[in-house]
């Protein structure tokens, strides 16, 4: 099936799952999708989940009378630092507070603190075989559900770690640390009365860090700004695998210019995603393919809607849960399972126990897992050996059992590791191999973490739903599914333009756009924040694309990211030092 068949079918098949389904009436849905026309999508199609529904125009861009700031960094203004590594000291030079763009939305969002080990300052200086001049550069962020990230400074002892941050240990292997702060969800502008971190604010930020570095290449006194880095987990594992699919494409060139980025190419040599919550026009699809007939949630919390933060730029620090306000706490509430209490902050709440799904929660279960295999057979991926992988009308087939074999893989890690599996129903081992897996024994295993749709709720309350939200802080849909499901009149979907650029699918392989060439991507063998499908999806679309891909998941691991340091910069470090080679 080509594109436009593929389109053409799923337009059907959404035509046939009309809302009255859940319940909704004609009337309704019809109020629901009678939205002004959209400009017509670019050439990559949507799916149905993205092509059911028009779409209300842009937000205006928002004017505001801004101080200007310089672009030129400043090599005298730091401090000398030191931290304990495995006990020995690592010593550095840190510059915080440096703007990066000319004309901020948000000071606070809009600035990084770069990182500069100590012995580059000396002549001759080297650590871990790199030089000022070779240094890589690791750019991570810390975003997570799609909220305002904070710069990721270098710290011995982090929550989700367990030990030294991503930055410390970067530092210590001879990285420069470039750690950028980036708009969310939640961002007042320094007009006090906007909401400037909507989508693609977060992605337009981590590009106009990336050409700030560029732009100041002679200027920064150590550091090889082609070999930049990103690094992110959950929504931020998406934002670093956006910036790394879509360097120097020019649909965010409006956005860029509108803060005042540097004119400087926005690509990078390689990005790390841990997690990474996106595909979001897919997203429920998949989720349901991997989870349909497991019919308890542990995520049912009253929904939640973001108060203006206390200050521009920075965290909430309330939300509004249902009619009563609460502070935003320090960390989530998670299930009594240790795979599972490694979450991200900001990730949504995990509660302690499971609630059933509704007969229409169960419905739209049906309804998104019947609507997967065509948008996966619409890739044409293929495996490394080069067989085709694709999902007949029940959700078998061979991307099926493409993700049997890396559930299967990541199990056989943990049986060499001595670990015991013979408890596990979903698992067929034989003479220490692990022979075959029952997705639908896993899925019950794993447990549900979201009711049905996990990401495009009907109401509107998920954290994906407000990312998507107008600058007064309006949720939007992101499917047609789901707008055509919304019982409330008005409710009115994000621009196509929107969805499209916070979608890393769309832009692999478009002409003009430089993806970069090394990729690593880790989702948790118990993550059930999203199905393992959308980050296979990904991973899949890069390497047959002829990208380097390191793709895996990790036994013993829920959602989380930066568990793995060591052997993570050990595949940095490979990537850098070859091509350094190459380029001798």
């Amino acid at each position: 099936m080509n594109l436009k068949q593929y389109v053409l079918t799923a337009l059907a098949v959404s035509a046939l799952t009309m809302p009255w389904t859940l319940g909704v009436t004609q009337a309704a849905a019809a109020d629901a999708a009678a939205q002004p026309e959209a400009e017509p999508a670019p050439q990559a199609v949507s799916s149905a989940a993205a092509t059911t529904a028009k779409t209300v125009k842009a937000d205006a861009p928002i004017k505001v009378k801004q101080a200007k700031y310089s672009l030129k960094f400043n090599a005298k203004n730091y401090t000398k630092e030191t931290l304990k590594l495995e006990g020995q000291d690592v010593a550095f030079r840190a510059y915080r507070d440096v703007v990066y763009t000319a004309k901020p939305a948000s000071v606070a969002s809009e600035s990084m603190s770069i990182f500069i080990p100590e012995a580059y300052f000396t002549k001759g200086g080297t650590v871990n075989g790199y030089t000022a001049k070779t240094a890589p550069i690791f750019l991570p962020n810390g975003v997570g559900g799609y909220m305002p990230g904070e710069s990721k400074e270098p710290s011995a002892s982090e929550r989700m770690s367990g030990g030294a941050n991503a930055s410390l240990v970067a530092l210590s292997k001879g990285y420069v640390v470039a750690a950028p702060a980036v708009r969310g969800r939640t961002t007042v502008g320094d007009d006090g009365k906007t909401y400037v971190g909507k989508a693609p604010a977060l992605l337009v930020d981590y590009k106009a860090a990336v050409r700030y570095l560029r732009h100041n290449r002679h200027r920064l006194p150590a550091g090889n700004t082609d070999r930049i880095i990103s690094d992110g987990t959950s929504a931020g594992g998406a934002l670093s695998a956006l910036l790394g699919a879509t360097g120097n494409s020019k649909e965010y060139d409006a956005e860029l210019r509108a803060v005042g980025a540097a004119n400087e190419r926005d690509d990078i040599f390689a990005a790390m995603a841990y997690c990474p919550i996106t595909d979001l026009d897919h997203a429920d699809m998949a989720y349901e393919w991997m989870f349909n007939g497991v019919n308890e949630a542990y995520q049912h919390s009253a929904p939640m809607s973001p108060l203006l933060p206390l200050k521009a730029g920075s965290m909430p620090g309330a939300l509004k849960v249902g009619d009563a306000v609460v502070p935003l706490g320090p960390g989530p509430v998670v299930q009594g399972d240790s795979a599972a209490a490694d979450r991200p902050d900001n990730a949504p709440v995990e509660d302690s126990s499971a609630v059933e799904m509704t007969q229409a929660e169960r419905v739209a279960s049906d309804q998104l897992k019947a609507l997967f295999p065509d948008y996966v057979n619409s890739l044409g991926l293929k495996d490394r050996q080069g067989r085709a992988l694709t999902l007949d009308e029940d959700g078998t087939g061979s991307f099926a059992d493409y993700i049997k074999s890396v559930y299967a893989a990541s199990a056989q890690s943990a049986l060499d590791a001595g670990e015991d599996l013979s408890a596990l129903d979903w698992l067929t081992i034989e003479n220490g191999m692990v022979k075959d897996v029952d997705l639908a024994k896993y899925a019950a295993w794993a447990t549900r973490l979201k009711a049905a749709p996990a990401f495009d709720k009907f109401d509107r309350s998920a954290p994906e739903n407000d990312e998507f939200g107008t600058t007064d802080n309006t949720p939007r849909h992101f499917t047609g599914f789901s707008l055509t499901r919304d019982k409330e009149a008005g409710a009115t979907m994000a621009t196509w333009d929107d969805v499209r650029r916070m979608n890393p699918m769309y832009f692999i392989g478009q002409q003009g756009v430089a993806v970069a060439p090394h990729w690593r991507i880790r989702h948790g063998a118990k993550d059930r924040d999203t199905s393992l499908a959308i980050p296979a999806l990904l991973a899949l679309k890069l390497q047959d694309s002829g990208y380097d891909v390191d793709f895996a998941s990790p036994w013993g691991k829920g959602h989380a990211g930066d568990y793995d340091l060591a052997e993570l910069f050990d595949w940095a470090d490979g990537i850098c030092k070859a091509a350094d080679t190459r380029k001798k």
